[in-house]
């Protein structure tokens, strides 16, 4: 598909207003990356602050401001600003793992970068050409699947299994890709009925990414640490 067909596919598939909205909503996912860029960084390379369970907190603290600040289409720039707050706590709470990648090999986090940015353009693409509404319906799949990995989670901090673990890592990878899918036509039909919050439209996307990431990067340092082992 050459640029000019995937252009008019894309406006003939999307109204004006979905457009634009969209358009809004990953201008600010792009932003909120380059934020959780910058956090990552601060941990990494300043003494300033450090990535950790207050840092975790701090990302909640925002989130649920965000929540309880009702967009009145005059408070948009302090919205932006929490988004950018959390964006920022969650760059800095990835710092921890993004430092141990870095003792394993220095091009694990370019490497996970670049397969997070191809899984999500290439569900996001699969969700806005799809048919309306057809991913819908992954609601309560990926709900349901959300909370068995969180019992998972729980129960292996008693077990320790390394099966567990691995059903959690690559279980998780395909739920949240599933997540994109789903988010992206949620938040079409959203706006479709009136909804034009796209600052929280981007921070259901922008978790989506930073999750993916962090499954990627954790397989990417499995493989890389077998690898070792076998030479």
């Amino acid at each position: 598909m050459n640029p000019d067909r995937f252009i008019k596919g894309l406006s003939g598939h999307l109204e004006p207003s979905v457009r634009t909205h969209l358009k809004n909503v990953y201008s600010a996912v792009s932003v909120s990356t380059l934020v959780a860029g910058a956090g990552a960084t601060v941990h990494l390379y300043t003494g300033l602050l450090s990535g950790g369970l207050l840092s975790t907190l701090a990302a909640l603290g925002f989130m649920a401001a965000l929540m309880f600040t009702p967009d009145d289409g005059k408070n948009t720039g302090r919205r932006l600003g929490l988004l950018a707050g959390f964006a920022f706590c969650s760059g800095l709470g990835l710092g921890p793992l993004l430092q141990m990648s870095l003792y394993i090999n220095t091009t694990l986090i370019p490497t996970a970068f670049l397969m997070t940015s191809a899984v999500f353009v290439s569900f996001t693409l699969a969700a806005l050409y799809a048919r309306r509404a057809q991913f819908l319906f992954l609601g309560g799949i990926l709900g349901s699947g959300l909370s068995m990995m969180l019992m998972l989670s729980l129960a292996n901090l008693f077990f320790k299994s390394r099966m567990i673990f691995q059903l959690e890592l690559y279980g998780g990878l395909l739920l949240f890709c599933g997540f994109i899918l789903y988010d992206t036509q949620l938040i079409i039909e959203r706006r479709r009925r009136g909804d034009k919050d796209y600052v929280w439209h981007a921070l259901m996307l922008f978790v989506d990414l930073v999750d993916v990431f962090r499954h990627i990067l954790v397989i990417l340092m499995q493989k890389e640490n077998r690898n070792k082992k076998k030479n």
